[in-house]
Order: structure tokens, then C-alpha cells, then sequence
């Protein structure tokens, strides 16, 4: 199982991308998929994740509240890649982002373990 976070860089506060996340490797529609961001100096931290349908979006009690409002996650099934939308970017966005899957199909919990993960990519933002 293999997965490939692009599409970071560098941004002007208020700018935006769009990260991807190429997976390979495993049926991709029947996983979850997660995003994750770590800041220098700091603890990775869950963004938010969507099931393996694209039904259902998740998000992280513990992210401000304003990430909600500003990135969006969804799949496309037929490329197996999921994507993260960041709109609005702020300096605080700054991070290395990082998309992983669970071992289980068809599962998400709030606090499930990810078994396979991303390389990562810089997003830095600038004010």
C-alpha cells in the first residue's frame, strides 16, 4: 500500500491549494482515508478524513473551528486519490500534511489507528 501526498507549496495568506493524495496498492473505495498536518515544533494533529464512499466527512474537535469553514476533503474513487481543498489559508496552516489509510475496510472511528502513510508535503504560508 502506497501513498502520495502532493501538491503543497508556497502561498500568500489568503491564497489556496488543493492537496491530492494518490494511493496504490489496495481497493481504494474501500478505505477511509485521513488528512493530518504537523507543524514545526509541534504534534502531528488530525484534520479531517472521509469514508470510503465520500459520503461522510470528519473533522477534528480539536482544530480550530475556522478549518472547518476553509478546507473541504473529498475522493474521486476512479482515480483513487482523495484531495484536500484549503481555502483562505492563514500562517497558522503552515505545516507538513500528510494523508494515511486504516488497515480495516469499510471502517472510522474518531480515534482509529492509520496503518499506511503519506511522505508528506510542505504547505507554507506567508503573511
Amino acid at each position: 500500500v502506497q501513498l502520495q501526498a502532493s501538491g503543497g507549496g508556497l502561498v500568500q495568506a489568503g491564497g489556496s491549494l488543493r492537496l491530492s493524495c494518490a494511493t496504490t496498492g489496495f481497493i481504494f473505495d474501500d478505505y477511509a482515508i485521513g488528512w493530518f498536518r504537523q507543524a514545526p515544533g509541534k504534534e502531528r494533529e488530525f484534520v479531517m478524513a472521509i469514508n470510503w464512499s465520500g459520503e461522510r466527512t470528519y473533522y477534528s474537535d480539536s482544530v480550530s473551528d475556522s478549518v472547518k469553514d476553509r478546507f473541504a476533503i473529498s475522493r474521486d474513487n476512479a482515480k483513487n486519490t482523495v484531495y484536500l481543498q484549503m481555502n483562505s489559508l492563514k500562517p497558522e496552516d503552515t505545516a507538513v500534511y500528510y494523508c494515511a489509510a486504516p488497515s480495516l475496510k469499510y471502517y472510522y472511528t474518531p480515534n482509529m489507528r492509520y496503518e499506511y502513510w503519506g511522505q508528506g508535503t510542505q504547505v507554507t504560508v506567508s503573511s
